[in-house]
């Protein structure tokens, strides 16, 4: 049984909250637009942290976070990448992977709208935790908790860290 934090959209910030709310998982996920490299150290002070680089991400980030990751944890294969759609509305490039071979859940970011949905079509869950950070269109910065048990996905729970220009 894994417990899982995920995040997105930090955009260089970090919310002081996001200790107390990640206090209790085994790893963190960003999902892109990590900003300052400074986030993902701040992160992996309270757990191991894995990530992809998004649109907003500079040489240094890319450099260290890939495009796409894809891996199995605990029996449930994962696939997180920054810019990729959701159910129905996929871009080509993720489209293309799903229909080789899609995965059990599927993370992205890039929107900062947060979403928990079913994907019928390839028999998948999507999640985007949303923004976490002070940059955007969002109005409130959100993220993400769950656990990985077995080939389940379960207790997942959405964290709303406060208003937008809150700089927590």
């Amino acid at each position: 049984m894994r417990r899982i934090g995920l995040i997105s959209d930090t955009h260089s910030h970090f919310d002081e909250r996001i200790v107390k709310y990640f206090d209790d998982v085994d790893e963190i996920w960003h999902a892109g637009d990590i900003g300052d490299l400074e986030v993902m150290d701040r992160l992996s002070e309270i757990a191991p942290v894995i990530g992809v680089y998004g649109n907003i991400d500079n040489h240094q980030a890319r450099a260290e976070y890939p495009r796409d990751l894809r891996f199995e944890c605990e029996e449930v294969d994962v696939f997180i990448t920054h810019i990729g759609g959701y159910p129905g509305r996929y871009n080509k490039r993720v489209r293309a992977i799903f229909d080789e071979h899609p995965p059990q859940l599927y993370i992205c970011g890039h929107s900062h709208i947060l979403k928990v949905m079913q994907d019928k079509k390839y028999g998948l869950l999507h999640i985007n935790p949303g923004a976490a950070g002070v940059h955007g269109f969002h109005k409130i910065k959100t993220l993400v908790r769950f656990t990985l048990d077995q080939g389940d996905i379960k207790d997942l729970e959405v964290v709303e860290l406060g208003p937008r220009g809150a700089l927590t």
